[in-house]
């Protein structure tokens, strides 16, 4: 269950909004930062409170690449597959990546550490291929590039919890 503040406060947004499905996209995220996904329960929390079918919201979070409706890792890389970062080889970024970090896309490394997502575009096009780590921009890649951000995000993860 959500903690009362956070149900309080979007349940405030929710009854000043106009049109409060308009805010289905605002409420979904709110719930997946508090839970890290969008699980079927707190898709029918965020539903009861927008008066809303969960089903309308599954039709929503499966179109959107930022909602998750599985759990994710603590770094979510979404690897732009658009057409200028495909013109500078995302395709051989993108693998490397996926061999780097031991996953296929889609799929998170077995000590939950980074999840990588392929995404339509991530609008930073002027530094391809690019990529987005919980939303900060990274780019151009190259291996040697990657391997420097990987290895920053690890380090910093092991500042967060205990590593051994």
């Amino acid at each position: 269950m959500l903690p009362e503040e956070l149900q309080e406060r979007l349940q405030q947004k929710i009854a000043a909004a106009p049109r409060p499905r308009e805010l289905a996209i605002d409420v979904m995220f709110a719930v997946q930062t508090h839970y890290g996904f969008l699980s079927d329960a707190a898709l029918v929390e965020a539903a009861v409170m927008l008066g809303m079918t969960p089903l309308e919201l599954e039709e929503l979070a499966t179109f959107y690449d930022f909602l998750y409706r599985q759990p994710v890792g603590r770094f979510v890389i979404h690897v732009c597959d658009g057409v200028v970062c495909w013109m500078f080889h995302e395709g051989s970024v993108f693998d490397y990546l996926c061999q780097k970090l031991g996953v296929c896309a889609g799929q998170t490394t077995a000590d939950g550490v980074f999840t990588v997502l392929p995404t339509a575009c991530v609008g930073f096009c002027d530094h391809a291929p690019a990529m987005l780590v919980n939303g900060v921009p990274y780019g151009p890649l190259t291996p040697e590039s990657i391997d420097r951000i990987l290895e920053k995000l690890r380090t910093e993860y092991c500042d967060l919890v205990v590593c051994r």
